[in-house]
């Protein structure tokens, strides 16, 4: 393998590097196989004798040799040295992902089961898997989009790629900074919910409109921000049972989307 693409790699395990040059990586038969099933740009690929052991496999180093001009072989454990996971089964793409600004979110994306259109805001969810799962969650239930404020885990972090399984592919993800984010929400009428102890129970909430609604969830353990809090024009809390602290975000992100995206 040359060396290009070994050191290219290796820089990409940095978020400076993959902010630098608009690359990250995607490791794994079902991500790369989301990679170019969404269409994105594949920068150059390795893979070992790993991927083709199986028809699967096989299948998928059929189409990197399409999609990329920049495959190369190396054995299983070269590979695995280049690797940010502990089984990176005989794969690891360099790939441009989507650069989405809050101008793409759609405000009218309706679903077969709900009249509203929903985006999920992360405030500074910290846990690179926790915004995987939203992302993957928010994508599922129908979301418009996630938008992911200061502090929250680089969108195109591989292990947020890993946990959102090509849904960052598909759905629109953009980061901001809370004034721009409030300010496109106030343009277009939208109002935003905010996920907090003491807030309303999802369980009595009045029946959805179709106004545009965006919902906040906060740090792992410190809530939502100051901030956030301020411009939130509803405060909600999920029902849980006496003893009960708290909700993973992730979980706490699906349990709010389904309510919000499905009319009752």
């Amino acid at each position: 393998m040359s060396e290009a693409v070994a050191t290219l790699i290796r820089s990409l395990h940095t978020r400076k590097n993959r902010e630098r040059k608009g690359l990250t990586l995607a490791e794994g038969v079902r991500l790369v196989e989301e990679v170019l099933a969404a269409g994105i740009p594949v920068k150059a690929a390795v893979i070992s004798p790993a991927l083709e052991a199986t028809p699967r496999g096989a299948a998928l180093s059929a189409a990197l040799v399409v999609k990329t001009a920049r495959l190369e072989r190396l054995e299983d454990r070269a590979l695995a040295g280049l690797a940010s996971t502990e089984h990176p089964q005989g794969v690891i793409a360099v790939i441009e992902p989507n650069t989405w600004r809050l101008e793409q979110l759609p405000t009218s994306l309706l679903t077969p089961h709900s009249s509203r259109s929903v985006v999920l805001l992360l405030d500074a969810v910290q846990d690179p898997g926790n915004v995987g799962t939203a992302v993957r969650t928010a994508w599922a239930l129908g979301a418009a989009g996630v938008v992911a404020l200061p502090g929250t885990a680089e969108l195109t972090n591989p292990k947020v790629l890993r946990g959102a399984m090509g849904a960052t592919f598909r759905l629109p993800c953009v980061a901001a900074a809370p004034e721009e984010f409030f300010a496109w929400l106030a343009d277009r009428k939208g109002e935003l919910w905010a996920a907090a102890a003491g807030g309303e129970s999802l369980s009595l909430l009045t029946p959805h409109s179709s106004r545009l609604t965006a919902v906040a969830v906060g740090n792992e353990g410190a809530g939502l921000s100051p901030a956030v809090e301020a411009a939130a024009a509803r405060k909600v809390s999920i029902p849980m049972r006496p003893g009960a602290e708290s909700l993973n975000v992730g979980v706490a992100a699906g349990i709010l989307l389904y309510e919000l995206l499905h009319d009752r």
